[in-house]
């Protein structure tokens, strides 16, 4: 067996261990947003960084249809000047939830992206983000680590690997704005 054929094997038996029942909920939540005129924050550091700030591009845009309000979505991870800032003057686990004090309101939600769901920037806005009445949502890997005790609703990709575990967030979030268009 060839690595390619072992890691699209790899990634299929993680893909059929997604529960969807908390995809198809996620979806929901997000749906409240977008109809409510909630704002959804995503956040995460270096490749879920990338992964949250790919999906702001894809909530926004493709989300656009006449009959529906748009969706109001903001990835904390891309005002560098900002998160600069933050890490350098206080403290880089600061960098979300400095940004988040100032923009949040009650019913807004948080996206979580952590592949070890211990990233100490990501808990620090998700503990935030409870504690003022935001609905929080965390996507992690292997096993959940801290977002999976802090975030409502949590989805993990099932596996060690990081390269998978960003693969999956990245077909999430696609299957998230799908899901919106659903609905």
């Amino acid at each position: 067996m060839t690595f390619v054929s072992t890691y699209l094997q790899e990634m299929t038996q993680i893909i059929n261990q997604l529960p969807q029942d908390t995809i198809e909920a996620i979806i929901d939540v997000m749906a409240e947003a977008q109809t409510n005129g909630k704002k959804i924050f995503l956040i995460g550091n270096g490749g879920s960084g990338a992964t949250a700030s790919h999906m702001a591009n894809d909530f926004v845009k493709n989300t656009i249809q006449p009959d529906k309000p748009r969706l109001k979505v903001i990835a904390l991870t891309d005002n560098m000047p900002i998160i600069l800032a933050i890490a350098n003057d206080w403290d880089y686990s600061r960098i979300f939830v400095e940004q988040l004090i100032p923009l949040a309101e009650p019913g807004d939600v948080l996206m979580g992206l952590s592949g070890s769901g211990n990233s100490p920037n990501v808990i620090k806005a998700m503990e935030w983000a409870s504690a003022n009445g935001l609905k929080t949502i965390g996507l992690g890997g292997r096993d959940g680590g801290k977002l999976k005790e802090i975030a409502e609703l949590t989805l993990i990709a099932p596996t060690d690997s990081m390269a998978q575990i960003e693969d999956v967030h990245m077909m999430l979030g696609h299957i998230f704005y799908l899901g919106l268009l659903e609905r």
